[in-house]
């Protein structure tokens, strides 16, 4: 096994053991998340092809499809996405198992729009450069790319591992552009703030 899944492989099995008791997975707020939902009730952007990333319980990918967008929402977690099609067994949306260290070729340049949420900190510093270029690759030309992410604090303990400014300017050492940069007061566990960027190619 990978170094990468033995280090994400206990999300499945935090969801098969909360899978009746959602309140008890730390990141499920079970709603969208607000500043997701702020930037599309902002956003004149296009509608097109987005890309959630560790979409979780889906409330994020839902709001996406609501907005216009046809989804696609990838997690490594196999309970998390049977949980999310459960949940909205209506939706469009496809869920899908895919490790984002093994993107397929169709995905290259692929995706309008792409919201990257706390997911980068869930994993290990060691794997944080090929995960943000794995996301910026998936970004079509003239596509937008949010990305949420606790600042960090000082604390090395982990998971989740905050990013710091220099991680998360490596967006842009991949080639995308800083459309929006901004730091959210947000007192947590985790941090006392989080990135909110906004980026295109």
């Amino acid at each position: 096994m990978q170094e990468h899944n033995r280090a994400s492989a206990w999300f499945d099995e935090l969801y098969k053991e909360h899978a009746s008791s959602h309140e008890n997975i730390p990141w499920a707020r079970l709603e969208v998340n607000p500043i997701l939902q702020e930037y599309l009730e902002t956003s004149k952007a296009k509608k097109g092809k987005a890309l959630v990333i560790g979409c979780g319980l889906g409330d994020d990918a839902i709001a996406l499809e609501k907005a216009g967008y046809e989804v696609i929402a990838i997690d490594v977690a196999q309970t998390a996405l049977q949980l999310a099609k459960e949940r909205f067994s209506d939706s469009r949306v496809s869920f899908v198992k895919q490790d984002i260290f093994d993107m397929p070729v169709e995905y290259f340049e692929h995706f309008d729009f792409i919201y990257e949420a706390l997911t980068i900190q869930s994993l290990p510093r060691e794997f944080r450069e090929r995960m943000i270029k794995a996301v910026a690759d998936s970004l079509a030309k003239e596509g937008t790319l949010l990305v949420v992410a606790h600042q960090f604090n000082g604390n090395t303990s982990g998971p989740p591992w905050p990013l710091t400014k220099e991680e998360i300017d490596l967006f842009v050492t991949e080639g995308l552009k800083e459309l929006h940069f901004e730091v959210i007061a947000e007192r947590s566990k985790i941090s006392d703030n989080k990135f909110k960027v906004l980026y295109t190619k």
